[in-house]
């Protein structure tokens, strides 16, 4: 297991430089970063003061590894726009928005893998059919469209839940429905899948002619390998719900990090835009490197390979 960890942990590195060089790229890539900083009023000679102050007259080798060697130390630079360091605002924001994504993927979990589960163990019944139109639906439905629903009869008609803000837990509760909500045909759907395979399996069949009880030939036996590609897609779900909050956040007015981001664009804040992408980045590579762990201490035979 040692030896399995210790090669995606390599694997998971050299992507992360890839990704650092990327985002380093883009940056520059997108327009001179002095005329963004400077201001489109600016004259040349303030724009070329502001590229001297910044360093960005130097060459792109010297610039990348100066960047990354502020990254390694936990600066990852200043915000003209909102005059603090990024680090600070970051650490700020990223708390509502981990709330929100775990929270979400709660949701999606507690109705997708049951979903999935009985649909497969009852094929082609009632319950099957209307796991597969719930997800249906959840794909149909842009989460954007589903969060103003929630909003209508939650917030305005019913005048249950706030419509705004993230100051306490009843604040998430309609942006995780609606976040998580987006996710849950991908896992019911796998969930089903993998179960209807397993369930056919010869170890299966042989569980069931010993006369194990049906509950617990699906519960402990069946389950347990169907959910193998399933944590792989919960951790990229998990990671989409972390850096695709966007626009759940900005409906809800969400002090996160996916709201942050749209108002850096806006801004042309390209210190704070640089950050979030390889923050989430970042976050995208460990959850999917965790998920191989956990993939790899359920079947053993992905160590072995």
């Amino acid at each position: 297991m040692l030896e399995f960890a210790l090669k995606r942990l390599g694997l998971t590195l050299l992507v992360l430089v890839s990704v650092s060089i990327i985002t380093f790229a883009l940056v520059r890539l997108a327009g001179d970063p002095a005329v963004a900083l400077a201001g489109a009023e600016a004259s040349s000679e303030e724009v070329e003061a502001v590229r001297i102050a910044y360093g960005f007259d130097r060459p792109l080798t010297v610039q990348y590894f100066g960047w990354l060697g502020d990254v390694m130390k936990g600066d990852l630079g200043f915000s003209n726009i909102l005059q603090r360091p990024v680090m600070e605002v970051v650490m700020e924001r990223l708390p509502v928005t981990a709330k929100l994504a775990g929270l979400s993927l709660l949701f999606a979990l507690a109705l997708a893998i049951p979903l999935g589960v009985l649909a497969a163990a009852r094929r082609n019944s009632m319950l099957d059919r209307l796991a597969l139109s719930i997800a249906v639906v959840g794909q149909a439905l842009p989460n954007f469209f589903f969060a103003l629903l929630l909003i209508l009869i939650f917030g305005v008609t019913l005048r249950w839940l706030p419509i705004s803000g993230d100051s306490s837990f009843l604040h998430y509760l309609m942006p995780a429905i609606a976040l998580g909500y987006f996710s849950t045909p991908a896992i019911m759907r796998l969930t089903r899948a993998g179960m209807i395979e397993v369930l056919e399996s010869d170890y299966i069949r042989t569980a069931r002619a010993m006369g194990l009880p049906r509950r617990r030939v699906i519960l402990k036996h069946a389950l347990r390998n169907a959910l193998i590609p399933v944590v792989s897609l919960t951790a990229v779900q998990l990671g989409f719900m972390l850096s695709g909050s966007i626009i759940v956040e900005s409906v809800f007015s969400m002090n996160g990090i996916g709201r942050l981001g749209w108002q850096s664009i806006q801004r042309t804040d390209l210190e704070m835009m640089q950050a979030l992408v390889l923050i989430i980045s970042v976050i995208y590579l460990a959850l999917n490197y965790f998920a191989d762990l956990l993939n790899g201490l359920l079947d053993p035979r992905l160590r072995v390979q």
